[in-house]
């Protein structure tokens, strides 16, 4: 039997702002703004369910946000071509209010890769509805989008964890080079960035014959597993891609996955949205029953109170859980970037892995 999505949205589309924006987890003290990394892909998994009306508010939500931000870009860009210094704040953020507000509160903004997978998801957004020309809407948010990439992509920033600041990070190269190669069928003239961004990732990025978490770093991270899926700036079956999925897989998988294997975070626990990462990864490589196995893994973590951002069951370093636990009360749940790729895994479950005997569907 196929799954409901639209059953599966329903977390999502509950707590949709009417501005179009999505919270991260609308309980967590620090959590209730929007990220475009976690909105792209709760976007995204709308409109997998069909539900591309409350993606669409999303986007437009995104476009005008950034587009009212044109002249801080425009003035970004003249300090970097002065060759002056820019304070890490001066960036734009990496998440804002409901109403599309910064918030200025200390948070360590400057953050690369929402900015590249919001325009990949817009791509996607485009073509779920078969749209070959870009909606006017977008386009003021999308062209000031492009201006700020293609004048800092080579910036060092934080990653998509929100720590180790001043490195080139895998995913968030990987992030910008799909969203500029989403926009080439609607925008002129970002074939040579994007080649430049894919050969960044190529000549740095790939070390002992796998991918690495940032450059000069040796170790795996999970959110190498968005190089393929979604991104394709490697194929699944890319011998480096292969190899750093064994990686992820020998270091990371314990039960669920593991963001990296020296994770303090809530004492590094097994996080339910990289769990159905890997899922979809196997569903695309053809591997059912391992998608099958981390779906039925994900499905036991809702405990009818949501889906957590991650779990405290095996963490990777105990010591730290009570102290997050005494900075911010317990972890985020529901975090409806959870819902988000927990809804894309039964998608992908039904679409590419056969049902097995015995296992729901």
């Amino acid at each position: 039997m196929s799954p409901d999505l639209r059953a599966l949205a329903a977390p999502l589309l509950e707590h949709q702002a009417p501005s179009g924006a999505f919270p991260a987890c609308p309980t967590f003290s620090q959590y209730p703004y929007s990220w475009l990394r976690d909105s792209t892909f709760i976007a995204y998994a709308l409109d997998r369910a069909g539900e591309h009306a409350a993606s669409g508010r999303y986007y437009r939500w995104a476009a005008q946000t950034i587009a009212e931000r044109s002249e801080q870009v425009s003035a970004l860009v003249a300090l970097r071509q002065r060759g002056e210094a820019i304070p890490e704040h001066a960036f734009l953020p990496c998440r804002f209010a409901l109403n599309g507000e910064a918030l200025d509160d200390g948070w360590p903004n400057f953050q690369l890769d929402g900015y590249g997978q919001w325009l990949w998801g817009l791509g996607e957004h485009l073509r779920a509805q078969g749209l070959r020309a870009m909606p006017e809407v977008f386009r003021p948010g999308v062209e000031v989008t492009l201006a700020y990439l293609k004048a800092f992509w080579r910036e060092p920033c934080y990653d998509c964890w929100e720590e180790f600041p001043y490195r080139w990070h895998t995913s968030t190269l990987a992030s910008l080079a799909a969203g500029l190669r989403a926009m080439q069928p609607f925008m002129r003239g970002l074939e040579p960035v994007t080649a430049d961004v894919l050969a960044f990732i190529r000549d740095h990025l790939v070390q002992g014959g796998q991918l690495v978490k940032f450059a000069g770093y040796p170790d795996v991270d999970a959110s190498l597993l968005w190089v393929a899926v979604p991104f394709g700036v490697l194929a699944v079956d890319d011998p480096v891609y292969t190899r750093t999925v064994q990686a992820i897989e020998q270091t990371l998988l314990r039960g669920g996955v593991h963001r990296y294997a020296r994770d303090t975070y809530y004492g590094g626990g097994s996080w339910v949205l990289l769990t159905a990462w890997l899922g979809w990864v196997y569903a695309r490589q053809g591997r059912p029953e391992e998608a099958h196995a981390l779906l039925g893994w994900i499905r036991d973590q809702n405990r009818g109170r949501g889906l957590p951002e991650q779990t405290t069951d095996g963490v990777l370093n105990p010591v730290y859980v009570d102290y997050w636990r005494g900075q911010w009360g317990e972890s985020a749940r529901p975090l409806l970037w959870s819902h988000a790729m927990h809804l894309i895994l039964e998608a992908e479950v039904a679409a590419h892995a056969s049902p097995l005997p015995g296992v729901p569907s």
